[in-house]
């Protein structure tokens, strides 16, 4: 049976090219909101952290209705720590509209996720975004796009994918550069001319690919994914079986099953294949699964996830400070909640480690594992996290790393400190083009080079560069390098933080904290450009005495600080130092808090006594 009345798509593109802008004006022409409805901007970006970050992290779902014909839309994520979301709702669709920004062109993950479309075989369209921007330069991105194309060796039918030129923000498009249509029709057309109806075996038995999986308090496990065969009816018996694991086996029962229409989830009794649902019911259910009728147990194949990069140790917070800010505290809440992340994040690995209340998490980057950290905190979670860590792969016996193709967008007259910072991390220039009055630079660089480097790199460029990074491969150990060149300021003892101690600490480097701080013996109160740390007495008091000088009594002048984000800690925290995550607060601080077992660590690390 032909679907003529449906079409799957995704929407794919490196971060910040306006994905889900364009999916918010393609819901308003398509029907799903009341022509009075206030929206808000980037309404699929549901989550508090994605408002704030500007970024989507979780793929959505969503629909809208264009000439009889229902198009099931998934917005998808475009930073390349999220890419395994990517990865496994392109199982879901059989059409891709590969974004591109039409002044910045095609971009790291631009190429991350027009290959993997591309070997999928989905047909895929093509959208110049952005094209109302003034630096806009369209032929040349076009032609960037065809190359890229033929570099990941695309079919000639590929190739010959159509281009439609947008401005998702104002709800325009056209086929052509020169001018815009006052709407996204020849979008919609060009969706359904392109993308040929499924072809589907809708009398089969039942058969479906769980490719994500949502969770809620009341019903549990919620899976998502596309009916590949027949009908699957709510109240009936199914088969819950995975293809890369035989010994997966189970009988259960689909409680509720449910179609998106917009925005809202709509109870139905059946679905037949190539509609994509939601389901609750069946407990213990993963991504990957295939949920079939049990007269016809077959699973269906599900795409490989790329494998995790960088690694920390979460472990339970044992600071003096311990249990004061958080709700979730012990070893059990802990490993109970990481362990839950799994059902809804391929990308994640968790395991036990030697130590009872410690767990290795392993990720696709930093901003990745951040972002969990910061959604633990938000729940109530108090722990602390390790350094981030580079995986290592043993290949014919040569310790091999991974390797991030760094891609740097920066003013012609900053590229020497860039040129400079890669040298002294191992990177190797790849490629050099001129685009207007900039340089875009694009290097090979080991994964462990870019730890601590963006907050360099916005110094370095004087907040002007622009830096993309994504997972190349795994080559040769590139050899030893330094992570960081300054020491830590430590506090002595425990207490409250002063303005007097803090003045005379503050001409030993720079602060972190503020008059009134509570700090504890071990915690980093800030750095100094010395290699060694530094102990301070934070709240050290004046002495009172009964002799005035002329200047007892002027005020104590304190530098101003900055608050450091989460990610800022994790970039600065060294090998020998813990981040301190609650509620409220971030604190650094060193893994031997006493000064004195410290020193003799360090003394016995150096000469091996």
């Amino acid at each position: 049976m032909i679907r003529q009345d449906l079409r799957n798509v995704a929407i794919i593109a490196h971060v910040d090219h306006g994905k889900t802008t364009l999916v918010n004006e393609m819901l308003a022409q398509g029907g799903v909101f009341r022509e009075n409805q206030q929206v808000q901007d980037r309404v699929m970006d549901s989550g508090d952290l994605e408002r704030e970050r500007g970024i989507t992290i979780l793929a959505k779902n969503t629909s809208a209705h264009y000439k009889g014909v229902k198009i099931n839309i998934v917005d998808t994520p475009g930073h390349a720590d999220f890419s395994g979301e990517v990865e496994r709702v392109l199982k879901m669709v059989n059409g891709a509209l590969i974004l591109v920004d039409a002044a910045e062109g095609p971009l790291p993950q631009t190429r991350f996720v027009m290959q993997k479309a591309l070997a999928l075989g989905l047909k895929t369209i093509i959208v110049i975004n952005k094209v109302d921007r003034p630096d806009a330069r369209i032929a040349e991105v076009v032609e960037e796009m065809q190359l890229l194309m033929m570099e990941l060796d695309a079919t000639d039918e590929q190739l010959e994918s159509p281009i439609v030129y947008c401005c998702g923000r104002q709800g325009t498009s056209s086929l052509s550069p020169d001018k815009q249509e006052p709407n996204l029709n020849p979008l919609f057309d060009t969706i359904l001319e392109t993308i040929p109806p499924m072809d589907l075996d809708v009398e089969g038995a039942g058969q479906l690919l769980v490719s994500c999986i949502d969770y809620n308090e009341f019903v549990g496990r919620i899976g998502i994914g596309r009916i590949e065969r027949g009908v699957i009816r709510a109240n009936e018996p199914v088969s819950v079986c995975n293809f890369n694991d035989s010994k997966i086996r189970t009988n259960c029962k689909i409680a509720n099953l449910y179609q998106i229409e917009g925005l809202e989830r709509v109870q139905v009794e059946r679905a037949q294949a190539g509609d994509i649902v939601m389901f609750s019911g069946i407990d213990g259910l993963n991504i990957g699964d295939t949920v079939c009728e049990p007269k016809a147990v077959e699973p269906v194949e599900f795409v490989k996830i790329e494998d995790p990069t960088v690694e920390m140790t979460f472990s339970v917070n044992d600071s003096p400070f311990a249990g004061k800010e958080g709700k979730f505290v012990t070893t059990r809440q802990l490993r109970d909640r990481l362990y839950k992340e799994l059902l809804r994040d391929v990308s994640l690995r968790v395991n036990d480690t030697d130590f009872a209340d410690s767990f290795r998490v392993c990720g696709r980057g930093e901003m990745h594992l951040a972002i969990l950290i910061e959604t633990m905190r938000r729940e109530g979670y108090e722990f602390q996290v390790s350094t981030p860590r580079v995986l290592y792969k043993e290949i014919d016996g040569v310790r091999h790393e991974p390797m991030e193709r760094f891609v740097a967008d920066v003013p012609e007259d900053m590229t020497g400190p860039v040129f400079s910072e890669m040298g002294n991390r191992k990177g190797v220039l790849a490629h050099m083009s001129a685009i207007g009055s900039r340089m875009r630079l694009e290097f090979i660089v080991p994964s462990r080079g870019l730890f601590g480097y963006k907050s360099q790199f916005l110094t370095d460029t004087r907040g002007q560069g622009i830096m993309n990074t994504i997972f190349f491969e795994y080559e040769p150990y590139k050899g030893d390098m330094q992570r960081r060149n300054t020491g830590s300021l430590v506090a002595f003892e425990t207490g409250e933080a002063v303005a007097y101690g803090l003045f005379n600490a503050q001409g030993r480097g720079n602060l972190f904290i503020t008059p009134g701080t509570p700090v504890y013996q071990g915690m980093v109160v800030g750095y100094t450009n010395l290699a060694d740390d530094i102990n301070v007495n934070v709240c050290k008091t004046k002495h009172l005495t009964n002799t005035r000088s002329s200047s007892s009594d002027d005020a104590l002048t304190l530098i101003p600080v900055s608050k450091m984000s989460l990610e800022e800690c994790l970039e600065f925290i060294a090998d020998d130092e813990l981040l301190e995550v609650t509620p409220k607060s971030l604190r650094i601080r060193k893994r031997i808090l006493d000064s004195e077992l410290r020193a003799k660590a360090r003394f016995k690390e150096k000469t091996g006594k």
